[in-house]
């Protein structure tokens, strides 16, 4: 049994973990606790077998809206730099935290996503994204450098370094048709309710595929960003054998000589 989490929605349905920001209120911005139970619950979904796939969203109008001005940044002015340092680490976990998480995660942004909340989301492996969704790594807005929780990271490597460059160093809003021409929108959808819907259907369709193979993919993916090309092709051939002596590839093979659907190892019913 999954534990409840206290500062955000969990369910778990068809091998689907659904995670909803629950400070709707607040545009579900971001408090020590949130960052910490969530960073803890990524770190965990691995270990339950039934988890297959995960969806991220925000309740109401927004889906992340970054750190809580009262609840954190207040508390962070006039600090000194081993407790900033501290605060930064305990943010960054969450992104490495879903990183490393082999389940594939699928974000329905529904709303808007800024500063921490945009890191979120390119955390995620896929993106449905609302057509009134807006996107913005504000961070020099308030001072600060485009470089957190990883976003220097990862968002080159989802729009390349030239619009990661310009949505970083000026921290502009972008909609979700911009987001859907540089690749940070995967598909952008009518509302929130269709974000979360479709997100759901992408889960659903992970969850009835094979499940080890979906790691391994998800790890190599990680793995192989700054592996030469040779290390990478070594890297693919053996993660590639692995997979090919797990019973999803015989089923596969016997599902196709039956002509029957495939069925693989703890795909719910």
């Amino acid at each position: 049994m999954i534990p409840k989490p206290e500062t955000f929605s969990l369910t778990l349905d068809r091998g689907v973990v659904t995670i909803t920001l629950d400070r709707e209120a607040r545009l579900n911005s971001l408090t020590f606790e949130v960052y910490r139970e969530l960073a803890e619950t990524f770190e965990k979904l691995d270990s339950y077998d039934e988890v297959r796939a995960i969806v991220i969203t925000g309740r109401g109008k927004g889906f992340c809206s970054g750190g809580d001005q009262d609840d954190i940044i207040k508390h962070l002015l006039g600090k000194d730099t081993p407790t900033l340092v501290a605060f930064t680490r305990a943010t960054g976990r969450l992104i490495q935290a879903m990183r490393e998480c082999k389940r594939p995660i699928v974000g329905a942004i529904n709303g808007v996503a800024v500063g921490a909340g945009a890191v979120i989301a390119c955390a995620c492996d896929m993106r449905i994204v609302a057509a009134k969704a807006k996107f913005g790594f504000i961070f020099p807005a308030v001072g600060l450098c485009g470089a957190d929780m990883g976003a220097t990271y990862l968002l080159p490597r989802i729009v390349g370094l030239g619009h990661a460059s310009e949505l970083l160093f000026f921290g502009d809003l972008i909609e979700a048709d911009h987001a859907l021409r540089i690749g940070l929108a995967n598909r952008v959808v009518e509302n929130g309710e269709e974000a979360v819907r479709v997100a759901t259907e992408w889960a659903n369709r992970l969850a009835q595929g094979p499940a080890f193979a979906h790691s391994m993919t998800k790890q190599m993916i990680e793995s192989e960003h700054t592996m030469p090309l040779a290390a990478a092709i070594e890297a693919e051939a053996q993660a590639q054998a692995l997979c090919m002596q797990h019973p999803d590839f015989a089923e596969a093979h016997a599902a196709f000589k039956a002509k029957r659907p495939k069925k693989f190892v703890g795909a719910p019913e």
